[in-house]
């Protein structure tokens, strides 16, 4: 009976599946703010109108120069080095700082100055125990921890909303590290609430922080269907765990409870999940790291390895539990299989599954997957590339959210890999839309952590020995760590790239094992639809270019920032924190000493400059939601800020009816500040540097009532520049409005079936 009632709700989920995307179906709406966290079962719907993108104070010239602290944007005095600077819509969602390095921090929200601070700020050389963000009634736990609970790091998940502009400066630079994740929405985005500017007086609702105390328990919805069972599991043996048949459906929990003698072996099997019968799995992972750990040994006995959001691995007197509550919609079945490692059989497994009918349109969200990967011996002067959605399950076009990742960076306790940055590219872009500052870092740390473990419901270091000393066995060597994003989450609509730097330099020979959590529909929600190439006369002329200031045609000779550009031959010891900040074996000129060998080398690129008014038509699609406009750069030209204006595209200019779409803004050129004092209450430093790495590919957002219904527009950029020097009295240098290339990405709804 029970099956044949879900067998009829399918067909009328599929009925109306079919007449909607017929019709054509309005994109999902984009839980913001609180509700970003609140409205977490919506973590698989696509983000149309919005992007992502993580700042930070990383080394500009490709190094690891004091451990990719303290390069500032320009300092707007000695107690105001700003490290983020935005135009837009939209949202910081998360900030990381190394301890109270840099507080009081300056948040600028709509032009209104707040000072966020931390309570060891007062006298930092005795940092105060159990500290706290200051106000603490607007940052309390667990949406903020300082160091104290995190092994090194100040973290803060308290979405801070800004109407039209966000700045953020630190009052103290010594040692000032940090990255920064912020969502820009399109005006007109179809947002779970209207964006409102934070005024530094309400605090987070009980309800979110209620929402993050239940990490580490059973959060799945307590009215879905669970099916449960117990197997034992042979060496070497494939076991069918479940298989679901009555989609349109969403798992929402999946856990395993197993005898504590045999979680070492437990952990090394490998869990896969094929969605709607598709060749290839979507999840197929080893089970300890696609639960947040790289083993399951617990070397202090502690009651949670892992008590994050979406997951937990919790010890019991005789069992393990592991559990995780990613929401996991198919629309035909699910397949969930295990196979044991070879020469070891498990016996006494329970396990449980939770689903429930999925009721929304097929398009509107993308399928869960958790991408494996293994690096015995990585390549030395390459970023390891955990996920490229252009190569799995048969390539092609993805939309979707990236959401995480659980890593192991050593399997010899070996710390030092921890200065690699992560690098994430999406949709086509050659500059890298998230540049962190350290692999720790990215797992919500600092310093290494000091070498001990911590778990956070989106952050964590669960397992491995401090060093190779302490480590009690081969598994307490095992180095791991894991990030998930919520509502810091990064959405992408063609692609998404996820790159590692191993080591300082990418020079670290450590084995890693990763995985990649992401949702992906396997179509694309950003189409390319045009291209002007700005300096080759005919584009300009098919785009009908016209900029009666703009210079001549030039030529550029640079790079954009994909790692290290040239590495030192023979030499393979790891970068730390004392051999980066000196500088050793890092110079990006040095191409032509026969002691090192090239990584990246320049390219050569056409382009014009200008500082007043730029026109051009570009084509678009018809049936498009909005647009992305990519614009190829100089960064040489600090603070690049324009108006942009969106026209008929007429050629009677009697008749356009200019609409204005925004400010369109970069902060910061290829030259910034360096200052790091000895002393932690050291004077500011004017140090400027500038970076071989002129090229940037910069994004703006176009609204859909602007964009939708024409096959083509008429663009006018003029020029605003921004008279800011890189510190008081230093000389402004030439400001201009550099254009290479522009490009438009419509955004589209996914064309794709359930099949």
């Amino acid at each position: 009976m029970e099956l044949r009632r879900y067998v009829h709700l399918a067909c009328i989920l599929s009925l109306i599946s079919i007449f909607t995307t017929a019709k054509g179906v309005e994109p999902a709406t984009i839980p913001v703010g609180e509700d970003a966290y609140l409205q977490w079962d919506h973590w698989p719907y696509q983000r149309i109108g919005a992007r992502a993108y993580m700042r930070s104070t990383y080394d500009r010239r490709g190094g690891n120069e004091g451990a990719d602290a303290s390069h500032f944007l320009y300092q707007l005095a000695d107690d105001d080095s700003v490290t983020l600077d935005v135009a837009g819509t939209g949202i910081l969602y998360f900030a990381r700082y190394n301890h109270w390095h840099g507080s009081p921090w300056r948040y600028v929200v709509d032009g209104t100055q707040y000072i966020v601070q931390e309570s060891s700020t007062s006298d930092p050389n005795h940092p105060a125990a159990g500290s706290t963000f200051i106000p603490k009634l607007l940052f309390p736990a667990p949406l903020a921890a300082t160091w104290a609970e995190t092994k090194g790091a100040d973290l803060s998940w308290v979405p801070i909303p800004f109407e039209s502009s966000f700045r953020m400066g630190y009052s103290r630079t010594r040692y000032g590290t940090g990255y920064y994740i912020y969502h820009l929405y399109a005006p007109g985005a179809k947002l779970s609430r209207p964006i409102e500017s934070w005024r530094g007086k309400t605090p987070p609702s009980t309800e979110v922080l209620e929402l993050f105390n239940r990490s580490g328990s059973d959060i799945s919805p307590t009215n879905a269907t669970e099916v449960h069972g117990s197997f034992d599991l042979a060496s070497g043996a494939t076991r069918v765990l479940i298989n679901i048949s009555n989609g349109p459906a969403s798992l929402r929990k999946i856990s395993f409870s197993i005898p504590k003698e045999q979680a070492l072996a437990f952990g090394r099997t490998q869990l896969k999940i094929t969605w709607d019968d598709r060749k290839d799995p979507s999840v197929d992972a080893p089970l300890a790291l696609f639960f947040g750990a790289g083993t399951l040994y617990n070397r202090d006995s502690r009651e949670y390895l892992v008590r994050a959001f979406p997951s937990f691995i919790r010890s019991r007197p005789e069992r393990i539990d592991l559990a995780c509550f990613f929401p996991m919609p198919f629309f035909k079945s699910a397949r969930l299989e295990l196979t044991a490692s070879a020469n070891v059989s498990i016996t006494n497994i329970f396990w449980s599954v939770k689903h429930e009918p999925f009721r929304d349109s097929p398009i509107q969200v993308g399928y869960f997957h958790a991408t494996f990967r293994d690096f015995p011996r990585p390549e030395r002067g390459q970023d390891l590339v955990l996920l490229d959605t252009r190569n799995v399950e048969g390539g092609g076009d993805w939309s979707g959210n990236f959401i995480g990742n659980s890593w192991i960076f050593s399997m010899n306790a070996n710390l030092g890999t921890l200065e690699g940055d992560p690098r994430f590219f999406f949709d086509d872009s050659q500059t890298p839309q998230a540049y962190g500052t350290g692999t720790e870092e990215w797992g919500g740390g600092g310093d290494y952590w000091g070498g001990r473990n911590m778990t956070l419901p989106f952050a964590g270091h669960p397992v491995g020995a401090r060093n190779l000393i302490e480590a009690k066995n081969e598994e307490d060597k095992i180095q791991s760590a894991y990030r998930f994003l919520l509502a810091d989450l990064m959405p992408f609509g063609k692609n998404a790239v996820i790159r590692l730097e191993h080591g300082g330099q990418n020079e670290s020979t450590e084995h890693y094992q990763t995985i990649t959590y992401w949702y992906g529909a396997p179509a694309a929600t950003l189409v390319k639809s045009d291209e002007l190439k700005v300096g080759d006369l005919a584009s300009e002329r098919a785009h009908q270019y016209v900029s009666p200031d703009a210079s001549v045609p030039y030529e550029i000779t640079s790079r954009y920032e994909w790692g290290v550009d040239t590495i030192p031959i023979g030499n393979r010891t790891n970068s730390g924190r004392t051999k980066a900040a000196a500088g050793t074996n890092f110079s990006p000129t040095n191409e032509s000493q026969s002691s090192s060998f090239v990584v990246y080398p320049e390219q050569t690129d056409r382009g014009r400059k200008t500082k007043s008014e730029t026109e051009f038509s570009l084509r678009l699609k018809q049936a498009n939601l909005g647009v992305l406009l990519r614009r190829k750069l100089d960064y040489s030209f600090p603070n690049q800020r324009a108006e942009v204006y969106v026209g008929e595209d007429t050629k009677d200019d009697s008749r356009r009816d200019w609409k204005s779409a925004g400010i369109w803004y970069l902060a910061g050129s290829s030259t910034c500040i360096y200052s790091n004092p000895k002393e932690e209450l050291g004077a500011t430093e004017h140090n400027v540097q500038t970076s071989n790495r002129r090229f940037r590919d910069d994004e703006f957002l176009l609204p859909r009532n602007l964009t939708e219904g024409r096959q083509s527009i008429r663009l006018k950029i003029k020029f605003t520049p921004v008279r800011i020097p890189l510190f008081p009295g230093y000389p402004l240098p030439e400001m201009a409005w550099s254009e290479i290339r522009y490009e438009a990405y419509c955004f589209v709804e996914p064309e794709w079936r359930k099949n």
